[in-house]
């Protein structure tokens, strides 16, 4: 999986070079991009809550 930031960039990019050359296509497209960026960077956060909730509850039955 790449990297939300590279890909809200990458989105960034898209959508400016759309708008500098009028090219609704590549605007949209870039916009698409950046939406899928932060759906992973979400994804991600909570991927990680989950792991500090697991090794919590590892942590209380282990005693540690």
């Amino acid at each position: 999986m790449t990297n939300p930031n590279i890909d809200d960039a990458k989105g960034r990019a898209k959508e400016a070079a759309g708008a500098l050359t009028d090219n609704d296509d590549l605007k949209r497209e870039g916009k698409a991009d950046q939406a899928g960026a932060k759906v992973k960077e979400t994804v991600k956060d909570a991927a990680d809550k989950a792991d500090d909730a697991i090794d919590a509850v590892k942590d209380k039955l282990t005693g540690d």
